[in-house]
């Protein structure tokens, strides 16, 4: 396989002490084995495989999916449980500029749909996935940026919506305290367990007849004469019309060819801490439901669960080995303690690291692959897995058959251009990262 990422960011260690792992038993898929036919093969098990073959199945194809490793073993097992709005990186004035505004607000539209499909999937199939927040709210961490959340506030209002902003001074009386100039709180999304939920959507795929396999990874992709996909594990081959790729930050080049060079993982590193007393919410001044994120481009995420366990990740991670996850773990803690100073104290009881995937337009890309025929994929959500994993899963399972896709289908999402470097690119990032973290 061909990765460019060392082996060991693929490996076991930076899961290692994924805080998901406690709170639901994996589903014990079988391996393929032999010869197996399927009308749909799907690559992947996260949340856009399983969406797909959750809703193919109900439509009645045949289908098959393999997940490498264990069920909830990649991003969508590890994350940090935002479903909200978002998917894209390329702001709404650059998206508009490029695309034009008519597919600029087909995207946008997409994205409320993705949130609303998880919301049904969890209402449908009775899925507890440990829900909470009401929408999600954004911390500015300088002035200028809140400045920024002002005029988004003000857009957003001219556009019909109904934000809620809060400048400084009220913070505190909000449980928003941490050292931050303001918020702004869309009231579109929530927060839930990734686990719970991923695992839900696979009982309700099986339900419909999908097959499920782990430890079947693709080792091999080829055609028969009669155009059939077979798809090659270590221990069968599945044959399929049609197949969908959905790896996502877990992809690697050359399966298929046209998907070498148009991805690149991104680590993402999050610490979840024992649960919190009520005093020690009250001292830090932190104590709503809401689901947050900074302002800064390499951003901390964070929100306190149910449980009274407190979240919190940032993106930052360039290397992958030991020696670099220590070194992450430990840059992570640090920016806890300086960002809930009353915390300093509270014991981080799990750490672990995952990848997202990003596109170099910036944009998720959903649709079938160029040159290859009945090969669609579904990838680049920019940390925004969640919901916009499920609903690429959604539109696939739609042009797998044929269809006009059900929910908004932007052409923002339908093209992908590869990165320069080739297996190299990986070096545009710490100039990258450079930049971005002199701009917060």
């Amino acid at each position: 396989m061909r990765r460019i990422f060392s082996d060991y960011a693929y490996g076991p260690g930076p899961r290692d002490g994924c805080w998901w792992d406690e709170t639901i038993a994996a589903p014990d898929w079988p391996r393929l084995s032999g010869e197996v036919t399927a009308d749909v093969a799907i690559i992947g098990g996260g949340f856009t495989g399983m969406s797909a073959a959750l809703h193919l199945a109900e439509a009645g194809a045949k289908v098959a999916l393999l997940e490498a490793e264990t069920p909830g073993w990649g991003a969508s097992g590890r994350n940090g449980g935002f479903c909200c709005i978002g998917g894209a990186k390329l702001s709404g004035a650059a998206m508009r500029r490029k695309f034009g505004a008519e597919a600029t607000d087909v995207y946008d539209a997409g994205e409320v749909a993705a949130v609303d499909l998880v919301h049904q999937l969890l209402d449908r199939h009775q899925i507890d996935a440990d829900t909470h927040s009401d929408g999600e709210t954004q911390m500015a961490h300088s002035p200028r940026a809140m400045k920024a959340l002002r005029r988004q506030a003000d857009e957003i209002a001219a556009a019909g919506g109904s934000p809620q902003l809060l400048e400084q001074h009220e913070l505190a009386a909000n449980g928003m305290n941490g050292g931050f100039f303001g918020a702004l709180t869309t009231p579109v999304g929530f927060g839930l367990n990734p686990r719970k939920y991923l695992f839900g959507i696979a009982r309700a795929a099986q339900s419909a007849g999908a097959s499920l396999f782990q430890n079947s990874p693709v080792t091999g992709l080829s055609r028969a004469s009669s155009g059939v996909h077979i798809l090659t594990t270590p221990d069968g081959a599945l044959h399929a019309d049609q197949v969908i790729v959905a790896t996502n930050g877990y992809s690697w080049d050359g399966l298929p060819d046209w998907l070498s060079g148009r991805y690149i993982p991104a680590q993402s590193t999050v610490m979840v801490t024992r649960p919190l007393s009520d005093e020690e919410l009250q001292a830090q001044g932190w104590f709503t439901d809401q689901m947050a994120f900074d302002t800064r481009n390499l951003l901390h995420y964070f929100r306190l669960m149910p449980d009274r366990r407190f979240l919190f990740g940032m993106r930052g991670g360039l290397f992958a080995s030991p020696r670099s996850e220590t070194a992450i773990r430990r840059a992570l803690r640090q920016h806890f303690d300086t960002m809930f100073p009353e915390w300093r104290a509270v014991e981080g009881t799990h750490f672990w690291s995952g990848m997202v995937s990003m596109a170099r337009n910036l944009v998720p890309f959903v649709g079938p692959i160029p040159g290859e025929k009945g090969m669609f994929a579904g990838l680049c959500y920019h940390g925004n897995g969640v919901a916009m994993g499920s609903y690429s899963g959604r539109l696939l399972a739609d042009l797998v058959q044929g269809k006009q896709p059900g929910l908004p289908y932007s052409p923002v999402v339908q093209s992908m251009g590869k990165f320069p470097f080739g297996r190299a690119r990986r070096v545009v990032m710490p100039p990258a990262y450079a930049v971005l973290g002199m701009m917060d």
